[in-house]
């Protein structure tokens, strides 16, 4: 029998024993960290005589966005991955975005303009994804030139070609994303991303949020749809965190659900109203009806299997 000292004494050593046990498993165990995918910001250089502007088409800053100004934000912010979008005013090229997706593979990957009025643009399609850094193609339906593309047929030939390539398209129509069900149905296997939830800079004003997202919201029922997100105040009439917008996300996100809404910034259209830690923050603390796995999801983990960017 073990006398009460040595009763004691064993007692102390074993209750020692599980709490240093305890530590150590605690100091085992990693920090959770979720992985944050922008996906969407313009880069773009100076205007120059071989790099010039579209006329008529003004950048949404005065100086340039350029890699070597966004990469120090992604890592003060915490930002791993950004999808590129290159702007319109540079025309349908794609250099600059693929130049940083060829320094910064890990961080930079391109959806890439494309000529859609050019039928000679059909012959890029086969072999687009080959050009290093490259997950897709980004359509821009602002203007009514390019909204009279998808009435009078010049972007027929597009859809059929993309949804063969395997070529995800995230797209911009606004007042126009009705237009989409009829392509979402007649091409199951094509991937489309509605950016901005078909939201413009003008709609806050004039309050026709509503309306915008009924349209979003009723593409939905295409599981080949899916919806990028703005985080920050392009779309808001108040300060941060721009609570005007909740009941819109909340809408959007629950008939898309968090595989198919992407958190996006879009930064350059409003660079000096948010930090970028806001506009993550705007979502990660600010959105309540998302739990945390939703917030992996929404927050990078979903456009990264959606675009298939490993």
């Amino acid at each position: 029998m073990l006398s009460r000292r040595g009763f004691l004494k064993s007692t102390l050593g074993a209750g020692l024993g599980l709490a240093t046990q305890g530590c150590q498993q605690m100091v085992a165990q990693p920090v959770r960290r979720r992985t944050i995918v922008d996906s969407q910001v313009h880069l773009w250089k100076a205007e120059s005589a071989d790099w010039p502007w579209v006329p008529g088409l003004k950048p949404q800053m005065p100086e340039p966005f350029t890699i070597e100004k966004l990469v120090p934000m992604m890592n003060e912010a915490g930002v791993d991955r950004v999808v590129i979008v290159p702007p319109s005013w540079t025309g349908d090229r794609n250099d600059y975005g693929l130049e940083a997706a060829k320094r910064y593979p890990n961080r930079f990957a391109v959806m890439g303009r494309i000529a859609l009025q050019d039928p000679k643009s059909a012959a890029l399609l086969p072999k687009w994804k080959e050009q290093p850094g490259m997950l897709g193609v980004r359509l821009t339906f602002n203007s009514p030139t390019a909204t009279g593309w998808l009435k009078d047929g010049t972007a027929d030939w597009f859809w059929p070609a993309a949804e063969k390539a395997g070529i995800p398209v995230m797209f911009l129509a606004p007042e126009n994303v009705l237009m989409f069900a009829r392509i979402a149905e007649r091409h199951p296997q094509l991937t489309l991303i509605l950016d901005h939830i078909g939201l413009t800079v003008d709609m806050a004003k004039e309050k026709t949020i509503s309306t915008a997202i009924d349209q979003a919201v009723a593409l939905a029922k295409y599981p080949n749809v899916s919806v990028k997100m703005k985080a920050g105040p392009q779309h808001s009439i108040e300060p941060y965190p721009y609570r005007d917008l909740i009941p819109h996300f909340r809408r959007t996100f629950e008939a898309f659900g968090p595989q198919r809404c992407y958190w996006e910034t879009d930064m350059t259209n409003t660079f000096t109203r948010a930090t970028y830690r806001q506009r993550i923050t705007h979502f990660t603390e600010e959105l309540s009806f998302l739990s945390e796995s939703d917030k992996d999801w929404v927050m990078g983990r979903a456009i990264l299997e959606r675009l298939k960017w490993a």
